[in-house]
């Protein structure tokens, strides 16, 4: 079976029905032989616009779109975190592989936390494929697909993005090019720290996070992983932001998130950051202006399905962090 992307795409991107359980295998099936020939480190270069989570937030990713460019003429980085949550995690990652497989040096796609069997299992995205597909063939090829994720991306050698944080394993780059990323991420170690870890601004050096995963990490330790590596800055997702965003430390790490009213009822705004040579120019450190912030899409552009369930931050221990907890620094 031979499937035309611009079909499906056209279609996910006008309809926002679901593709076929066959179509839904065959895209996987496309998508992870591009994405297993990337290192665990993707080169990306500038101009990019980096995308934080998006947790099955469908109709809110075509506002981004519409907000921030569509394919081919916006390059993006993904810092994870597609389904889960949300509604629509099916369409949102079934439109982002298409993406992949129709553009594949226009896109680039790493792994987070939830892109793994344990949390999607728990936070929703197994259950939608149930009741999508009446059983779990398209959630087995998509965990397959999400073991070929890259874990991490490089910047024009200034910015080094990825979903979480950063570990006390890893100290260089090269640690994490040799990382086996084939297979689900572990509860702990390096790779696992990558995709659960938080700044932590009130305290130095790595501590244990009450995410039960990961480590909480200080302004001295991003100092010396971006001192060490000769970067500019840390880019990454997985904390909630109320206003979208989160700059720390003087600019040296930025938090960007992009599923705006987050679980449809947590009233947050959400970013995407726009990575050009202005902001390379300044050191690799964002500011402000490089946030292009949005709201959620309108009801008259959106679909609520019917008994849906929301797995929100109360079911999360303490998952994403409350909206009225972020701090610009």
């Amino acid at each position: 079976m031979v499937l035309n992307v611009d079909e499906l795409i056209e279609r996910l991107t006008t309809t926002g029905d679901s593709l076929s359980g066959n179509e839904v295998v065959w895209i996987c099936n496309k998508v992870s032989e591009i994405l297993s020939e990337e290192g665990n480190v993707v080169v990306v270069p500038s101009p990019v616009t980096v995308v934080g989570d998006i947790h099955g937030q469908f109709w809110d990713l075509l506002e981004m779109f519409r907000v921030g460019g569509w394919l081919p003429n916006t390059n993006y980085l993904f810092l994870g975190d597609y389904v889960d949550r949300g509604y629509y995690s099916i369409e949102t990652i079934s439109l982002l592989m298409c993406y992949k497989i129709r553009w594949p040096h226009r896109i680039t796609l790493l792994r987070g936390n939830h892109e793994t069997r344990s949390t999607s299992m728990v936070y929703g995205f197994y259950s939608e494929c149930l009741t999508k597909y009446g059983g779990a063939a398209e959630w087995t090829a998509i965990m397959e697909v999400f073991d070929c994720l890259a874990i991490s991306a490089l910047i024009e050698n200034k910015v080094f993005a990825v979903h979480g944080g950063l570990s006390p394993s890893l100290l260089k780059l090269d640690h994490i090019r040799v990382i086996n990323r084939f297979q689900e991420v572990p509860r702990d170690g390096p790779v696992s720290d990558l995709m659960w870890s938080d700044p932590e601004s009130i305290t130095d050096g790595f501590s244990i996070s009450v995410r039960g995963a990961g480590f909480n990490f200080g302004e001295d330790i991003v100092n010396r992983f971006l001192h060490v590596n000769q970067l500019g800055s840390l880019a990454r997702a997985h904390q909630l932001c109320s206003k979208g965003y989160q700059i720390l430390f003087n600019g040296k790490c930025a938090t960007v998130w992009s599923a705006p009213n987050y679980c449809y009822r947590c009233k947050n705004k959400a970013a995407v950051l726009e990575i050009d040579d202005d902001l390379l120019n300044n050191g690799g450190r964002p500011q402000p202006k490089h946030f292009n912030v949005f709201l959620e899409a309108p009801e008259n552009a959106r679909r609520r399905p019917v008994n849906a369930i929301i797995f929100s931050d109360d079911e999360s221990g303490g998952e994403e962090v409350n909206a009225d907890e972020d701090t610009e620094g």
